[in-house]
């Protein structure tokens, strides 16, 4: 694997548009275009733009390919239908998390994984290891694919006026399912309403020689709704609020989807509908049934100062018990907001506990996540 810093399709249109350029899992990526903050509202109230090409996408083929998922990931990805999409896991054998993936059902036969950019490399060997014996294949699409997001309450709108056919695929699609489309351009895009923010949104695979048409469509069609670019500031602090973890913060193999709050995601069967043996299965079988020794939990403060990754969380006594996995001012909710692993014993909502904020401790309150919801 090379150590060379690798830049988007969208590189010159992140250049062009001013945008701050920081190195991301090996990847020069925007962290953001004008205003951390102002790219957040948008997101909330209109829309915003993402160029997620540094995600990996990983294609899975032949006659087992469903069989092999089962397999190999902690879900039951045989049983999903056709044009659907699925959030699950890749665990080691004692179950921690090696990366959390959302799997698209393209074809009986054919399905893509979308990898953290920072764990692609290792899902592609994970599962090429684990293919033995099953009649598929593992490719990495990365190179060839680029991922473009568009996301917040306008944009369906936005995205299916960037359609000359499809637009009304757009408008029926359901949460997680997905459809083929073809965009002003004679654009062949597929097309996932999916995204990490917490608002509606779609996620467009489009080849990466046609991302700067598609990125410049999306900006040309969304003018008139306000579309806002948006770095990867604003995405963390949208996941933040929506509850989402994030790879090598929440989700680490130290931990296992059930220390998470995510072991609805492993599946182990029942007895009308059996599910054969997976990579990880005895040790999430066992964490199910003991029940997590700590929790991760949300964390909301009354003051300014806001919990960051890696921050102590204290007892009564002042005593380190925990630590925070990802913590900011939240935009929406005017107050500071944080995740963290905590005992169970002090995973109660309402529980007031401290965080060590550079040496001086800072109280914040136990609660449900989401902090945000679009529903509410």
């Amino acid at each position: 694997m090379s150590d060379a810093i690798l830049r988007s399709p969208l590189h010159d249109q992140h250049v062009a548009l001013g945008a701050t350029l920081v190195p991301f899992a090996g990847w020069e990526m925007p962290v953001r275009y004008t205003s951390d903050i102002a790219e957040h509202t948008a997101v909330r109230t209109g829309a915003g733009l993402f160029d997620l090409s540094h995600m990996g996408e990983i294609a899975i083929r032949g006659e087992d390919a469903g069989a092999f998922l089962d397999f190999a990931l902690v879900g039951r990805l045989s049983a999903l239908a056709l044009a659907g999409a699925k959030y699950t896991m890749l665990c080691t054998p004692d179950g921690g998390v090696i990366d959390d993936l959302i799997v698209y059902r393209r074809d009986h036969d054919h399905f893509v994984i979308v990898a953290n950019a920072s764990n692609k490399d290792v899902v592609v060997e994970e599962l090429a290891a684990r293919v033995e014996g099953f009649d598929a294949t593992v490719e990495d699409e990365s190179a060839q694919i680029a991922l473009i997001a568009v996301q917040g309450p306008l944009a369906e709108g936005i995205v299916a006026r960037m359609c000359t056919r499809g637009d009304d695929d757009i408008h029926a699609m359901k949460y997680y399912s997905t459809a083929n489309v073809l965009l002003q351009g004679d654009i062949h895009a597929f097309v996932a309403r999916t995204g990490y923010t917490g608002e509606d949104g779609f996620e467009l695979f489009v080849g990466a020689d046609e991302a700067a048409a598609v990125w410049a469509l999306a900006l040309a069609e969304g003018a008139a709704d306000g579309i806002v670019p948006c770095g990867l500031s604003s995405r963390d602090t949208l996941r933040l609020e929506a509850g989402m973890p994030l790879y090598g913060q929440e989700l680490t193999r130290e931990t296992t989807p059930f220390d998470a709050g995510l072991g609805r995601i492993a599946v182990f069967g029942t007895a009308a509908k059996p599910r054969g043996d997976f990579v990880g299965r005895e040790a999430l079988l066992k964490a199910k049934v003991e029940g997590p020794d700590r929790v991760l939990v949300g964390l909301v403060g009354d003051g300014r100062r806001a919990a960051r990754t890696g921050y102590a969380v204290l007892d009564e006594a002042g005593a380190a018990v925990g630590e925070v996995t990802s913590g900011a001012p939240s935009p929406t909710l005017g107050r500071p907001i944080a995740m963290a692993y905590v005992p169970a014993s002090l995973a109660e909502p309402g529980t007031v506990v401290g965080i060590d904020v550079r040496g001086r401790r800072e109280d914040m309150t136990v609660t449900a996540l989401p902090f945000y919801s679009r529903a509410s």
